[in-house]
């Protein structure tokens, strides 16, 4: 029966990191460096862990299928904008994909970049376009315009993964300006940078902006995503979205955790100091970031290479071997512990 399976998932899909629980018991190592998946190493916030406990003792009963109460706080954050939520970053993707996409409709994906989009599109049927960045990895406004300019929905990640550089918010707008659709900027990792898009949602209403609690605020087990949306567009992503999207625990623990300053800014904090030092410190070439982590050069080696040695020294990080449009040479290494980054530049500057 498996010639019922659709082509595009015949072969392919996303890749994983190597797991950590895995990489211990090949090698019998007992702590294990983790940074190969752009996580935060703290523990949530009490305050959100408080919430999700209060929440779990209502789990027989469904979630609010508006997230009123994560709908409010994000109000209460950032103004009265029009917000969606969804299961991580992921959800809110394939969730505006499905409202604006027909099959064989064109998306276009400003790439190297994260994979989910084309993957997300495809599964829509649509048409991918991935628009390559220049050789540093800026992005040439013109030619994501030329792709974009029949595209229903135009991709850009800013900061962008794996590079970590972000696109200056002029450019985006010179984008918004000259496209034929929708422009969805992932900003997964905007808490890291200085740069601020939202001024952009009241000149253009062809702009979606999304961001996730699983960076900044330690959530990425509980996979909260959430978008700033058009006024216009609102309810039919909502008519689009699968019901109940946002479950109950996850809602209250990113509600909680979003007045909880004091716990981003320290992650901040240590993101900022640790780039610094991975780029003074590294003896490879180590490219600027705007993220919680930083694209390593890791050349003559490949990527998958220095990927398995450093696991065998206890430290996991990401090759970008699997992101389309990079050489083989690169690594991507996350802010960690200190401990964690400490071991990462000891045992790379040793191969």
């Amino acid at each position: 029966m498996e010639h019922l399976v659709r082509s595009c998932y015949k072969e392919g899909g996303y890749i994983f990191a190597k797991k950590a629980e895995d990489i211990a018991r090949e090698f019998g190592i007992k702590r294990i460096a983790r940074l190969a998946s752009n996580e935060n190493p703290e523990v949530p916030s009490p305050v959100a862990v408080a919430a999700a406990e209060a929440a779990v003792r209502h789990a027989n009963r469904y979630p609010d299928e508006q997230a009123y109460v994560l709908i409010k706080a994000l109000k209460a954050r950032y103004g009265d904008y029009p917000f969606a939520v969804g299961v991580g970053m992921d959800g809110v993707i394939e969730t505006l994909i499905r409202t604006l996409v027909e099959p064989g409709e064109t998306v276009a994906v400003s790439t190297p970049t994260f994979s989910f989009y084309s993957l997300a599109a495809a599964a829509q049927g649509a048409r991918v376009i991935t628009v390559p960045r220049r050789e540093d990895f800026s992005v040439e406004p013109g030619a994501l315009i030329r792709a974009g300019k029949y595209a229903k929905i135009t991709v850009l990640c800013t900061p962008n993964n794996p590079t970590g550089n972000a696109t200056p918010p002029n450019a985006v707008s010179e984008i918004l300006d000259r496209i034929g659709g929708m422009l969805f900027l992932d900003n997964a990792y905007i808490e890291f940078s200085e740069i601020d898009y939202l001024p952009l949602l009241k000149k253009h209403d062809n702009l979606v902006i999304g961001r996730t609690f699983s960076k900044v605020y330690s959530l990425a087990g509980l996979r909260v995503g959430y978008a700033f949306l058009p006024a216009w567009l609102l309810p039919y992503y909502q008519r689009a979205g699968t019901p109940f999207t946002v479950n109950s625990v996850s809602a209250a623990a990113a509600a909680a955790a979003l007045p909880d300053s004091a716990h981003a800014v320290r992650y901040i904090g240590q993101v900022k100091r640790w780039r610094k030092r991975y780029m003074d410190e590294i003896r490879y070439p180590v490219l600027p970031s705007d993220a919680n982590f930083v694209m390593v050069d890791v050349s003559p080696r490949t990527g998958d290479a220095v990927v398995d040695l450093l696991a065998r020294r206890g430290v996991i990080v990401r090759s970008c071997r699997s992101f389309t449009g990079l050489p083989d040479h690169y690594i991507r290494a996350s802010i960690g512990e200190d401990w964690e980054n400490e071991l990462f530049i000891r045992e790379i500057n040793t191969l």
